[in-house]
């Protein structure tokens, strides 16, 4: 079992402060534009085009993460503490949000510029889980989320986050570890696969991800409505679109 003393602040002087949250949101963007670039310059794809619509979905999917925070789990802090809300590396994203914002973002850019996105999109979900998994590291640097009480051997007591800390789930590190593994599984299907139709592998990373991130919500520390967490409510609607467009198409998803 583990004592989670960290602190979130890596180095403060003055008005300046490094949250280590931040430094690991900057570590997972960084590896992820790597990552597209290595991957497009494999499949002969324009570099300046995908990076310009990567970097553009990269602030869309920040704002929309920040604003699913704020609108599905913390609206009355956020209404009390207006400047918080730009405080991005305080932690406080929502994945559901960072969805929503992508979604938006993409379609908004490939109809302003006209970019033919059917050969980039399974592209460009691949670097997505990557972030994700560095985030969530942040979040466990940041002693939030933290997950339901447990005996388990690698339990984690977060003293930051509670008064009399108790052993808990460090559902944080489990979040983290499913996003490398779907990371590694979505690079290796881009890389084996000869026929993969535009949006199979993005149906596949979706159903993945919130699938997953459903399981995972039932170790967490949040408050249920109806016997789900607001976390499951918002990934039914992915889970089932996902479910729908891989079994609706008769192309073949795998080799």
């Amino acid at each position: 079992m583990f004592i989670n003393t960290i602190d979130p602040i890596l180095f403060s002087y003055g008005f300046l402060t490094i949250r280590w949250y931040g430094i690991f949101l900057g570590v997972g963007v960084g590896l992820g534009l790597f990552v597209l670039t290595k991957i497009a310059q494999k499949k002969n794809i324009n570099i300046e085009q995908i990076l310009s619509l990567a970097l553009w979905l990269i602030v869309g999917g920040l704002i929309g993460a920040r604003l699913g925070h704020i609108i599905f789990y913390n609206l009355d802090y956020f209404l009390t503490n207006p400047l918080e809300v730009i405080m991005i590396n305080h932690g406080g994203l929502s994945s559901h949000g960072m969805a929503i914002g992508l979604i938006v973002t993409f379609l908004i850019i490939i109809q302003a510029k006209k970019i033919a996105w059917r050969e980039l999109i399974n592209l460009l979900v691949i670097p997505i889980p990557l972030i994700a998994g560095f985030i969530r590291i942040g979040n466990f640097f940041n002693s939030e989320i933290v997950g339901k009480a447990s005996t388990l051997p690698w339990a984690v007591q977060f003293p930051l986050y509670e008064t009399n800390p108790i052993f808990r789930h460090p559902s944080q590190i489990y979040e983290a570890l499913i996003a490398f593994t779907i990371f590694g599984i979505l690079l290796f299907i881009q890389f084996r696969s000869q026929s993969l139709s535009s949006m199979k592998l993005t149906s596949f990373f979706i159903f993945l991800y919130f699938t997953s991130r459903f399981l995972i919500e039932f170790v967490k520390e949040y408050p249920t409505y109806a016997g789900l967490s607001m976390g499951q409510w918002l990934s039914i609607p992915f889970i089932l679109f996902s479910i729908i467009f891989l079994l609706s198409k008769r192309q073949k998803f795998w080799f």
